[in-house]
């Protein structure tokens, strides 16, 4: 008898042995102009220059052949230890080998400026302290004898073009500059190179108290010798520790992960324009080896209100002001309304593309470059940037002329499509519905538009909204509530949506509403895998992809605040303290987790996922504050 297999094939595992490192294994970098990812050998895995949305130069989270560059022992890959500096975005990596130990430092650099960029100009007014760009890292010997290779293999343009290199030395400072797709890397160091084919390696047996450097340039300044590279490196850990010291942090048991997080929130804002990335990359795959991947290199208005919830409860106000300017600085739709998302520069035409060429992470494909629901219709986004006006002007009590402009468009656009069905927050790529949470956000634009007509004493503006903001509540409280009274998907269905706790965040019912209790535990009991929360049950949702999803991270801190506001403070704690023991080794998050694995998938790292961390912790400890004076 011949045996024979008719099993259908599984589900590729997030564990699955794989030459990529798992996703949250990367150490990240940033210079608020550009981020890199340091995967745990010491190789870049992902830079794009001179800004986040570029083409990338080094890729091989995307394609193991998609360009490379490693400064680290010769032969060994796993690292003894890795940490950030604290309190700042500089890598520190430890290796032991057979024969000694030694230390590597990464940064992308960032110091004091007084000339104007000319490598990403600002529309901001210039800071004090700016990008350098450049990619500086150092390795000491700390004890033996340790041989130290560099290699640098850059393939620009998403590894489409392989770099043309020219080679000099000067004494004892070496450079090579390599051009590619209208690109140009200067590498300096104090290693002798030497070039085979697309890359350049150098190597050199260091003893203890020997310190070599590398910097890879993609501007105009130049680092001659190891002496300023320290210097460039100091000058970016005093930057990253002054500009936390700005910072409200609470003495509390969860102050480094609230930390960390907002070295990350401002680690992904672009500088020169005050706008935020959600996330670092493309196309890493929320569903492994599946087609669930997207580009996040752009700033989404949804994330607007997040964004300023967490900046001003850190009391980091600058930051706050300056990604509202950027907002105003927007260019509106034909009918006055706002994108969904724009490019970090401004820019309306994110037409979404596929690289066939790249294998994709760990075979995920397609590998898709720009982002094709720019142009969706998503109700969601009035009330998003509506409530993040109103929390930046709390403060102040005024109303700026140029923001005043924008409550008006919102509210009038919101005004005219809340009764339209819509794609929803998750962006759907199926049939449009009536989605509980855009209709939600509907609400909440007209009923901050009341309050910011308050604000200006404009009495008849602030009643006319306030009448439409309670014409939307009561439609979504007849045809969005189920017969148990729990918030649905949409109006078609029973299906819950992580998408409803926005509810209890946005105060849609009074403190102590049964709904609000009875649609929090229903996503709680009904929409998690061993805790964590999904975004809803693709197999009960038209979202026009296939397969499944991991649970979203975002969702698991939004399920932490509604419990904590609807009263449910231990489970808020106890759900909490679990999703901080499963950060990244480094206290980083993706967009999901996958609880089967206990991997990470998605983008990586997601601002989103920070932020949710940050206001989820700002709930609980505002609670136990409260409790300890009551």
């Amino acid at each position: 008898m011949t045996a024979t297999n008719d099993r259908a094939p599984r589900e590729q595992s997030a564990a699955a042995p794989s030459p990529f490192p798992p996703i949250a294994d990367h150490a990240f970098l940033s210079d608020c102009h550009t981020g890199a990812l340091i995967a745990p050998d010491g190789g870049v895995g992902w830079l794009c220059v001179p800004s986040f949305d570029s083409p990338s130069v080094f890729g091989t989270l995307l394609d193991r052949q998609a360009g490379y560059f490693r400064l680290g022992p010769f032969g060994i890959h796993h690292p003894a230890a890795r940490a950030y500096e604290p309190g700042t975005n500089v890598m520190v990596t430890t290796w032991k080998t057979p024969t000694g130990w030694i230390e590597v430092r990464d940064a992308l650099t960032v110091g004091p400026h007084t000339d104007e960029d000319m490598v990403t100009p600002h529309t901001r007014p210039p800071a004090d302290d700016d990008a350098d760009h450049l990619l500086v890292r150092t390795a000491r010997c700390l004890e033996g004898t340790v041989e130290v290779e560099l290699v640098c293999e850059p393939a620009f343009d998403y590894g489409r073009t392989p770099a043309e290199w020219s080679v000099k030395a000067d004494g004892g400072r070496h450079e090579a500059e390599a051009t590619g797709a209208g690109q140009t890397l200067r590498l300096q160091t104090d290693l002798a190179l030497g070039q085979e084919g697309d890359r350049v390696r150098g190597r050199r047996a260091l003893t203890v108290g020997d310190e070599i450097y590398c910097a890879l340039s993609w501007g105009a300044d130049e680092v001659p010798d190891l002496d300023d590279a320290r210097r460039r490196l100091a000058a970016t850990t005093r930057y990253w520790r002054s500009w936390l010291n700005r910072a409200r942090l609470p003495d509390h048991r969860w102050r480094d992960p609230i930390q960390r997080a907002a070295l990350v929130v401002k680690g992904l804002t672009y500088m020169p324009t005050g706008a935020t990335v959600a996330a670092l990359t493309t196309s890493l795959p929320e569903t492994p080896g599946g087609e669930r991947n997207w580009d996040y290199r752009y700033t989404w208005m949804r994330d607007s209100t997040f964004t300023l919830q967490a900046l001003h409860y850190l009391n980091l106000d600058w930051e706050a002001n300056e990604f509202m300017q950027f907002v105003a600085d927007l260019e509106p739709n034909d009918d006055g309304s706002l994108q969904i998302m724009y490019g970090i520069d401004g820019r309306r035409d994110l037409t979404e593309s596929i690289r066939e060429e790249l294998s994709g992470y760990a075979g995920a494909h397609p590998v898709r470059i720009g982002n094709g629901a720019f142009d969706q219709r998503q109700n969601d986004v009035f009330g998003a940037v509506l409530d993040s006006v109103l929390l930046h002007n709390r403060r102040s009590q005024r109303l700026p002329r140029r923001l005043w402009a924008i409550v008006e468009s919102q509210a009038r656009c919101a005004t005219a499509v809340w009764r339209e069905p819509d794609q929803g927050i998750w962006e759907a790529r199926g049939k449009p519905q009536h989605y509980v949470s855009s209709k939600l956000m509907c609400w909440v634009a007209l009923d901050r538009a009341a309050k910011l007509a308050e604000i200006r004493s404009d009495r008849a503006l602030a009643e006319q909204w306030r009448a439409t903001a309670e014409e939307i509540k009561q439609d979504i409280l007849a045809h969005g509530v189920t017969d148990a009274g729990v918030l649905r998907q949409h109006y078609e269905t029973d299906s819950l949506d992580a998408s409803t706790l926005l509810a209890a965040m946005f105060g849609f019912f009074p403190h102590g509403d049964e709904r609000l209790l009875a649609s929090v535990n229903a996503i709680a009991d009904g929409l998690t895998e061993n805790g964590f929360v999904l975004r809803y049950r693709t197999e009960e949702t038209d979202d026009g992809l296939a397969g499944r999803e991991g649970t979203f991270l975002i969702c698991s801190f939004w399920l932490v605040s509604a419990l904590a506001i609807a009263g449910e403070e231990q489970r808020a704690r106890d759900l909490m303290e679990r999703l901080l023991r499963v950060a990244s080794p480094l206290g980083l998050y993706a967009e999901e987790f996958d609880v089967e694995t206990g991997r990470h998938l998605g983008n990586f790292p997601q601002a989103f996922s920070h932020l949710a961390l940050i206001e989820a912790a700002a709930r609980i400890i505002l609670t136990e504050f409260q409790q300890e004076f009551s």
